[in-house]
């Protein structure tokens, strides 16, 4: 078990978290939520090498205690000679290779105790790692992951996602007493983040993984930990039935806080009739009434319940349109080819209207940034842009976008903004404010470089996006608020995303790309075509009931009918149970 008490940590310019407790036993699965910049990755920096930091409380990890890591930052290196068998097999071999060799010098030696004695060390080792039938074992990840295609090809052929893939199995086949992943579903293609949820599931240690996937949250664990507002929230349990669990606090803390409010105006009332009597009758048993009554009304002000976890902050994101266009083609695609060493994508056609919002969606590496690019950059034969567009874009290389070296105030100033005023009263709605705004960009966290980036295009009034993966590192309340700003655009959007919630939820149709080519795909044949591949038959429709009890639920909160609201909520107890 690893267990963190009271623990408390800040940076020079930001607080990160406070008396801080939680703890991880064997064999749970744990996902790390919260909001972007809230100091996820900086915990688990201290949970595996707590030397370098100088926080307050207590950490108690056994000394033996081994740490596997998948970053969220890994980069397939194009010199690997080694093959992916060779590559997941690295210490197996290794030891492998060692056994043999001290078998090799045992039998010439003259001095056999120490050759018996590392032997025995190396095969303890291998055991300990399950290493009598590694190969066997690996074979049985790369089937899960369906990879096994891939058994002796050079690591360096491997596209960004089967890469990350091959590391979490690596991680996962050396046997550590806690694997931690960070965002290991980062532009995994839903095959791939399918394969992921199979790896996952299928592991048997414990797991501390950072991710704001809602696919990999609904399927994966049994616990959450939630860190927000420097503190952190531990629940035992699915993600969806943590969900639900603050829906039923948020339905008591508001049914509290208007009761709360009633008597506070009721109170309002008083306090004003006895200023109105003291005014006229200046007796001293009056002014001591109103003392009270001010003094009553502050502690229920006082007492009002603060609930960091349930009504968390989203940033107010909308995308705004300077110029609209009427009912006409914006964008047009005729016969479009791209190769770098193949053939990724040829003959490729279709047109965007000037309302459309549409998702591209295809495996990892087959073409589909580099097409966003070329519309975006519009220097392409086949490529005709109208006239009178304006387009925005956001890049998954969020340094083609923002600069590293810039502060986030120089980098609207930048991008046309007059005054640090006005760029600090922008922010602000993108949840920016106090000191944050004086960073170097480069030091911010994955999730608040790409809300910096929806900010710009936000500022730009395009009438037309072009969105590469906005939702990576987006946590989950972001995710939503963008949901909603694509709902109200205006304008046109062609959108690359491997999030299935985002595509289903914002998106008109998609374009599927399909051996080299693009075709149209209704959005209810996609959904469909998805939930047969991945999901039991009736999970579709068990999903889209549960979601209009939601609704139905947020309607009544937002009428203040908590009694329906508590109807609707056991009927969602049951939806849940459903899936």
């Amino acid at each position: 078990m690893i267990k963190v008490e009271n623990l408390s940590f800040s940076f020079p310019q930001k607080e990160l978290y406070t008396n801080i407790s939680f703890t991880l036993e064997e064999a749970q699965h744990c996902a790390f939520i919260g909001t972007s910049g809230s100091g996820k990755s900086t915990l688990i920096d201290i949970l595996m090498d707590p030397e370098r930091y100088l926080f307050e409380g207590k950490l108690e990890i056994d000394p033996t205690c081994t740490i596997g890591y998948v970053s969220q930052f890994s980069q397939l290196d194009s010199t690997e000679e080694t093959t992916v068998f060779e590559y997941i097999g690295e210490k197996f071999i290794k030891l492998q290779d060692e056994i043999q060799s001290i078998c090799t010098e045992m039998e010439t030696s003259t001095d056999i105790e120490p050759l018996l004695e590392k032997y025995q060390f190396a095969l303890d080792a291998l055991e300990a790692m399950g290493g009598e039938d590694f190969e066997s074992t690996i074979h049985k990840q790369l089937n899960l992951a369906n990879l096994m295609k891939h058994r002796d090809l050079r690591v360096s052929h491997l596209s960004g996602g089967e890469f990350k893939l091959i590391q979490v199995m690596k991680e996962m086949l050396n046997r550590p007493d806690l694997m931690i992943m960070d965002e290991p579903d980062v532009f995994l293609d839903f095959e791939n983040l399918n394969a992921l949820k199979k790896l996952i599931n299928s592991y048997k240690g414990m797991l501390l993984v950072v991710t704001h996937n809602r696919y990999l949250l609904n399927h994966c664990f049994n616990k959450i930990i939630h860190l927000e507002n420097t503190e952190i929230q531990e629940f035992d349990g699915r993600y969806m039935e943590y969900n639900f669990s603050l829906l039923q606090t948020k339905i008591e803390l508001q049914e509290i806080a208007v009761a709360e409010q009633e008597e506070i105006e009721r109170y309002d009332n008083i306090i004003d009739n006895l200023r109105a009597i003291a005014t006229i009758n200046s007796e001293a048993s009056r002014g001591r009434a109103l003392k009270a009554r001010v003094r009553f009304q502050e502690r229920l002000e006082a007492r009002r319940i603060k609930a960091p976890f349930v009504d968390i902050k989203q940033p107010d994101i909308s995308f705004d349109i300077d110029h609209e266009i009427e009912d006409t083609t914006v964008v047009n695609v005729n016969n479009y080819s791209v190769s770098f060493d193949e053939l990724l994508l040829d003959n490729v056609s279709f047109e965007i209207k000037s309302t459309d919002k549409v998702a591209i969606i295809g495996p990892n590496g087959t073409g589909k940034t580099t097409l966003l690019r070329d519309i975006f950059n519009n220097n392409h034969d086949s490529i005709e842009i109208h006239a009178d567009v304006k387009v925005a874009y956001l890049s998954q290389l969020q340094g083609e976008v923002l600069k590293d070296s810039n502060t986030i105030l120089e980098e609207f100033i930048d991008a046309g903004f007059s005054t640090y005023d006005e760029v600090k009263s922008y922010l602000s709605h993108y949840g920016f404010e106090g000191k944050i705004v004086d960073q170097k960009i480069a030091s911010l966290s994955g999730g608040e470089k790409n809300i910096l980036q929806l900010a710009k295009v936000s500022a730009s009034k395009a009438n037309v996006l072009l969105l590469d993966e906005p939702t990576s590192h987006l946590d989950t309340y972001t995710q939503i608020a963008l949901e909603n700003a694509i709902a109200d655009y205006k304008g046109a959007i062609l959108m690359i995303s491997h999030d299935f919630y985002s595509v289903v939820n914002g998106m008109d149709y998609v374009l599927i790309i399909d051996n080299k080519t693009i075709r149209k795909m209704k959005m209810k044949k996609f959904k469909q075509m998805i939930y047969a591949r991945h999901f039991d038959k009736n999970y579709l429709e068990a999903e889209q009931n549960k979601k209009t009890v939601e609704m139905k639920i947020e309607l009544a909160l937002k009428d203040t009918n908590f009694e329906l609201a508590k109807v609707l909520v056991d009927e969602l107890e049951e939806r849940i149970k459903l899936l």
